[in-house]
C-alpha cells in the first residue's frame, strides 16, 4: 500500500462501512470529511477525535496536541483532556522523550487543554517515536455548525496561509532548505511551526453561524476541498487566484517540485458561511490577527474543481501527501 491515508474507497470498504452506530448517545461518527466524532450524554455534547504524528521528527509534542484539539474545533468545541500515546523505538534516550513531554504539556497549557493520560511503551515495532492523541471536547449543541444548512451560493473559506504545517515540517527535517531561503526566510519559516492552532478562528467563527469546517491536514487544500464537498454532498468551486500562499512556501514548493495545494496544511482552516454572516466573521478574525480569505463557493454540480484563468480541472481523492515526497 502507499504511504499515508488511506484512498477514500479504500476507507470507506474496510473501515467506514463496517461500523454501525448501536448507541443513540452517537449522533456523528466518522466519515470522509468529518474530523470527529460527536455523542451526547445529556447537556453539552461530547466531540471527540484522534490523531497520530508520523511525517516529522521535530517539534513533535506540539504537534500532536495542536492537531488533535484542531479536529474537535471543527465542532466549534472546548477542549478539555488529551490522551497520549508515545511508541518508543529501543534507539530513542530519555532526553528525547523529556522533549517530546515538555513541548506537549507546554501547548496543552497555551490551549487551556489537560494532558489527562494515555500510554507510553518502548518497541522495536517502530523506528521512531510515534505519537498519538485523543482529545475530547465540549460544545453547546446549539453552538454546534450544521452542515444540513449548507446550500449553493454560501461562502467557502479558510484561515492564514496554505501550507503552513508542510512548510514548517520541511524546514525543521531538510538541512538543505537553508540553501534556498535567506536567514531571516529560513528562521520564520521554521517559526510557523507556532501557527498549527486553529482553535482561536474556531471560537470565533462559531459566533457567526459557522456551517461546516474542516481542519486542512493530509492531502492538503485539493483533498480538504474534495472531501468537504463529498461530506456536504454539494459542488465547491474554488479560485485558484485566491489562494493565500506564503513567500517561503513557493520558494520551498519549487524547489522540491511538488504542489503546495496538495501539501499538509495544518494553521488552515476551510470554511463554508452564509454570504451575510462572513464579512462580519472576517472582520473580527483580522482584527483579532488571523488572516481569513474567500477562495470560493458552494454549489449544486456534485463535483469540487478548480478555475485558473484559461481552465477548469475537477479534484479527485487525494493523492499521498507531497510530505512524504520530500521527508
Amino acid at each position: 500500500m502507499e504511504i499515508g491515508k488511506l484512498k477514500t474507497d479504500m476507507l470507506e470498504k474496510y473501515i467506514f462501512d463496517k461500523l454501525v452506530s448501536n448507541r443513540e448517545e452517537v449522533i456523528m461518527g466518522g466519515g470522509t470529511g468529518l474530523d470527529n466524532a460527536v455523542m451526547d450524554f445529556g447537556g453539552d455534547l461530547i466531540v471527540a477525535s484522534t490523531d497520530p504524528i508520523t511525517g516529522a521528527s521535530k517539534n513533535l509534542g506540539a504537534l500532536a496536541i495542536n492537531i488533535s484539539v484542531n479536529d474537535v474545533s471543527c465542532q466549534c468545541a472546548d477542549p478539555v483532556g488529551v490522551l497520549m500515546t508515545l511508541l518508543i523505538p529501543p534507539s530513542a534516550d530519555l532526553d528525547d522523550l523529556k522533549e517530546i513531554v515538555d513541548d506537549a504539556t507546554r501547548t496543552a497549557r497555551e490551549l487551556n487543554v489537560d494532558i489527562v493520560g494515555g500510554h507510553t511503551e518502548v518497541t522495536d515495532a517502530v523506528n521512531k517515536i510515534v505519537i498519538s492523541t485523543t482529545v475530547i471536547g465540549r460544545v453547546d449543541k446549539n453552538r454546534r455548525p450544521d452542515l444540513k444548512k449548507v446550500k449553493a451560493g454560501d461562502v467557502l473559506a479558510v484561515s492564514k496561509y496554505l501550507g503552513i504545517e508542510g512548510t514548517s515540517i520541511i524546514a525543521h527535517e531538510k538541512k538543505e532548505v537553508k540553501e534556498i531561503l535567506s536567514k531571516e526566510e529560513y528562521e520564520f519559516a521554521k517559526s510557523l511551526s507556532k501557527e498549527i492552532s486553529v482553535l482561536k478562528e474556531s471560537k470565533i467563527a462559531g459566533k457567526y453561524g459557522v456551517k461546516h469546517m474542516h481542519d486542512i491536514t493530509e492531502g492538503g487544500l485539493f483533498g480538504a476541498v474534495w472531501e468537504t464537498s463529498k461530506a456536504l454532498g454539494h459542488g465547491i468551486r474554488i479560485f485558484n487566484d485566491s489562494i493565500p500562499l506564503l513567500d517561503v512556501t513557493k520558494k520551498i514548493c519549487d524547489f522540491y517540485k511538488i504542489n503546495p495545494m496538495k501539501l499538509i496544511s495544518s494553521g488552515s482552516m476551510l470554511m463554508v458561511f452564509d454570504r451575510e454572516n462572513f464579512d462580519d466573521f472576517k472582520e473580527e478574525a483580522e482584527a483579532s490577527g488571523i488572516k481569513v480569505t474567500k477562495i470560493g463557493e458552494i454549489n449544486n454540480e456534485k463535483q469540487a474543481v478548480v478555475k485558473y484563468k484559461d481552465r477548469e480541472i475537477s479534484l479527485q481523492d487525494p493523492d499521498p501527501d507531497e510530505l512524504y515526497k520530500v521527508v
